[in-house]
């Protein structure tokens, strides 16, 4: 019985912490030079590594991604960086040089969606 009462109350806290730290969360969309799923793919991925962030979605017809995020422990600007060290601009923030010569061509934003 005693171990009962104590899962419960385990469980109980675990929700609890799990409900407030998504009451804390906060939302930002981005606009990026995206152009197809390659990219949504590359973007979502290399966010999903970014510390802070819970879940990235980009809309391939519009561009923009739309990013959940913990604002303890990452900011917009961090988020912004993240998109453009992919390769991709981010809203105001150029794409990466570097990172950008590394996309594939069909990824590139001279490109026409496809």
């Amino acid at each position: 019985m005693k171990k009962v009462v104590f899962l419960l109350g385990f469980m109980c806290l675990a929700i609890w912490g799990f409900a407030q730290e998504s009451a804390d969360l906060q939302e930002v969309q981005i606009k990026t030079s995206a152009i197809c799923g390659m990219c949504k793919k590359k973007i979502e991925k290399d966010l999903s590594y970014e510390k802070g962030v819970v879940s990235a979605d980009l809309n391939v017809e519009t561009k923009i991604v739309t990013v959940k995020y913990n604002p303890k422990k990452t900011n917009v600007t961090k988020i912004k960086k993240a998109i453009n060290k992919a390769g991709y601009d981010a809203d105001e923030l150029p794409a990466n040089p570097k990172a950008y010569k590394k996309l594939p061509e069909c990824c590139k934003k001279e490109n026409k969606a496809h």
